[in-house]
């Protein structure tokens, strides 16, 4: 998350980011320890779950904020999105049907799968055969399909 400067070139938060702040300052420390832990051992693709899984949980603090509390003003949210506070990408996905709980925009891509087709996670657990146990190899996410 970038640091905040108040210079005279950047303009000041908007009124309510110090209600905010704190809690955006949490997920800032959290994302540090995740980037300077040394990576699990395992597979390469691992190390950066813990990364992606703090940034959709900071856009979704935002994002929930905005649409759903209406807790912040719409200066504030597109100044959090400006400022890097939020994946603007990801939560204009959350605004579209079907993509409510979409955990990153990797697994939509389809030009980064083998056969051209979305991840395994975007599959609802009711088409599934059996009882697998899927696991997102971009993000780790457990199952991020709107039916589930």
């Amino acid at each position: 998350m970038p640091a905040i400067r108040h210079s005279s070139k950047r303009k000041p938060p908007p009124e309510g980011f110090s209600d905010i702040e704190d809690d955006l300052l949490i997920f800032a420390n959290k994302m540090k320890d995740a980037q300077n832990k040394p990576p699990p051992p395992g597979p390469k693709h691992q190390a950066q779950w813990e990364v992606f899984q703090i940034a959709h949980q900071r856009s979704r603090y935002v994002y929930e904020l905005y649409y759903n509390k209406e807790a912040i003003s719409k200066q504030l949210y597109e100044w959090l999105l400006k400022n890097g506070y939020a994946d603007a990408m990801l939560i204009a996905k959350w605004k579209k049907a079907g993509y409510e709980t979409l955990c990153c925009l990797r697994c939509i891509q389809t030009k980064e799968t083998n056969f051209n087709s979305t991840c395994i996670c975007r599959v609802p657990k009711s088409d599934m055969k059996g009882d697998q146990d899927i696991q997102c190899v971009s993000c780790g996410c457990r199952g991020c399909a709107t039916d589930d």
